[in-house]
């Protein structure tokens, strides 16, 4: 093969290798990590609430009024605060591609300059999606009540509170280790570590509320 045809193989064989590789970042990562947020949220929050009113001896009755309660409250509170982080990153955004837009006029030289570091800010500011601060209002908010449901579910067919924080104790820890080994899954870490760590997590929370419950009571 002559160096002519070698040469014209070469970019062909670059734009092949160019066209085939794609890069395997998780791009539902944003999703995930608010749905985590809201349901590791939601788990351990009203569980330990609901230990602790337990532990005060309360009715389940009061028990899942005050859980429910903080389940609204905590999904709003978590759902705003879920937006507003996700407003901020696309008010940055839209202010450093202003910044630059207005450099690219004043000093075109060194901004053609900083092209040839641009691979390094490869993983930097990414173009937001537009609905992205509703979306994760939404998706926090809906996670923190689905977990915040799971522990409060036994009050609303046991009558008696020290016999629903038994099954609830035990259906929350269930649930509290098996959304730690997705978690565990999804995120790339060890999933069998990330759901023991979970549910140590929820099991001290709801463990120190029931104390200090006990403890004021006494």
């Amino acid at each position: 093969m002559d160096g002519a045809s070698e040469g014209r193989e070469q970019p062909m064989l670059e734009k092949e290798l160019i066209s085939s590789h794609k890069e395997h970042h998780f791009t539902a990562g944003e999703v995930v990590r608010d749905v985590i947020m809201g349901v590791s949220d939601g788990l351990t929050v009203p569980f330990a609430l609901a230990a602790g009113l337990s532990g005060a001896s309360a009715a389940s009755s009061l028990v899942l009024t005050a859980g429910l309660a903080e389940v609204a409250a905590g999904a709003i509170s978590m759902g705003l605060g879920g937006y507003l982080a996700a407003k901020s990153e696309a008010d940055h955004y839209e202010l450093e591609l202003r910044r630059e837009q207005e450099e690219i006029i004043a000093v075109p030289e060194i901004e053609a300059a900083e092209i040839g570091e641009i691979m390094s800010f490869e993983l930097g500011l990414e173009k937001p999606y537009p609905r992205r601060a509703l979306q994760s209002a939404l998706t926090i908010a809906l996670s923190y009540v689905v977990g915040g449901l799971v522990p409060l579910m036994p009050y609303m067919l046991i009558p008696t509170a020290h016999d629903a924080m038994r099954t609830s104790v035990v259906l929350t820890l269930v649930a509290l280790f098996f959304f730690g080994y997705v978690k565990g899954r999804f995120t790339g870490s060890r999933p069998l570590f990330s759901a023991l760590q979970t549910t140590f997590i929820g099991a001290v929370a709801s463990a120190a509320a029931y104390g200090i419950a006990k403890v004021v009571q006494a």
